[in-house]
């Protein structure tokens, strides 16, 4: 196929309209839940409440916003793929926020929203929308109607274009964005395409035994690291050893593709995906915790530093394909102690060495140090 019928072929599965909507109607179509801004996204996308008074700030102004990004459902109703922080804001400064259940039991959400001082707009601090008991600090209708009456407009990605169209925009546009790892914006991928997946995944990372045996700082668990090393592991444990030799390129994107391929994928086997990591972190658990991949020095026979996602391909990869007939417990430490020595291990893992490369050695390695024959 040439390059021109590619681009004729591709633009016809895509099928967009866009025009310029009132904020006034923006807040209509939530209140009638006509969009759906993906309140779960909050945990990954949330301004503080400084860049909500610059936006509100923005918006008295008569500053230009950026679009909203909508995907069409076959119901009618609007799926918010850009825009989240922007209606969110404007939903909960105006009091109509719907929080999930997760954001119900944060006592901050109980309290009307009030603004603070911004760089032109210094008398901001302390405004609220409309308080009945506070008329003082409320906005006048003149000031809310100007809100309402202000333009942000649309673009819709309409329900005939191609299903994978909306992911695959949320992942262009919020990539390098305000999320700030892509392991966040995989998340929001995931609760998109497969919410029982994303599900599955966030009570692997919460397991107190995984957690125990990673020991990640507080930042990495602020970035949602604890999610990228789940999904390596339900991507990777199991996966043929020629599309292992295979991997090549970027491996932020081969985690993003694969995930959306998972996510796709009817037949998936949840239980056989739980038991191999339940037993791979059991078995760590038992015996080497929060040493187990860290790095090992033979002289005193210790391990040293923090957490190396080297150590994580070998040990865990190696564990979790051996699931079904593991290793008695007895033999795990002196065969994570050997690793250290291996020297396709020594080779492939070193400074400079990045994980394309390394896995197809690496992967089969651990395999074959946790194998039981």
């Amino acid at each position: 196929m040439s390059l021109q019928e590619e681009i004729d072929k591709t633009r016809r599965d895509i099928r967009t309209d866009g025009y310029s909507m009132s904020i006034g109607e923006w807040i209509s179509l939530y209140e009638k839940n006509e969009i759906d801004i993906h309140p779960d996204f909050q945990r990954f996308f949330r301004w503080s409440d400084h860049q909500k008074s610059t936006f509100i700030e923005s918006i008295l102004l008569g500053i230009p916003i950026p679009p909203i990004f909508v995907s069409q459902r076959g119901d009618g109703v609007w799926d918010v793929i850009d825009g989240l922080q922007r209606l969110s804001t404007i939903y909960e400064f105006v009091g109509i926020f719907k929080p999930d259940a997760q954001e119900q039991n944060l006592s901050q959400n109980t309290s009307i929203f009030t603004l603070q001082e911004t760089t032109y707009l210094p008398s901001l601090k302390n405004k609220k929308w409309n308080d009945p008991e506070d008329p003082e600090n409320s906005f006048t209708q003149a000031q809310r109607l100007l809100i309402k009456r202000a333009k942000i407009a649309v673009n819709i990605v309409e329900k005939e274009s191609d299903a994978i169209i909306k992911y695959e925009l949320f992942q262009r546009l919020n990539t390098g964005g305000s999320i700030a790892t892509p392991q966040e914006v995989r998340n929001c991928i995931l609760l998109m395409l497969n919410k029982n997946l994303y599900e599955l995944m966030r009570s692997l990372a919460n397991r107190e035994l995984f957690k125990s045996c990673i020991a990640l700082s507080d930042r990495l668990y602020e970035e949602q690291y604890d999610m990228e090393l789940v999904l390596r592991f339900i991507l990777l444990f199991n996966k043929d050893n020629e599309d292992i030799q295979a991997l090549g390129g970027d491996v932020s994107v081969f985690l993003t593709d694969k995930m959306r391929e998972m996510a796709l994928n009817q037949n998936l086997d949840f239980g056989s995906i739980e038991k191999a990591f339940d037993v791979t972190f059991n078995v760590l658990n038992e015996t080497t915790g929060d040493n187990s991949f860290k790095r090992y020095r033979s002289q005193d026979n210790r391990f040293l530093g923090g957490f190396l996602l080297s150590a994580y391909e070998v040990v865990a990869l190696g564990i979790g394909y051996n699931y079904q007939n593991p290793l008695p417990t007895d033999q795990i430490s002196d065969r994570i102690k050997s690793i250290w020595s291996d020297q396709t291990y020594q080779k492939w893992s070193g400074a400079g060495v990045n994980a394309a490369r390394r896995l197809p050695y690496l992967i089969p390695l651990g395999r074959k140090v946790f194998s039981p024959s």
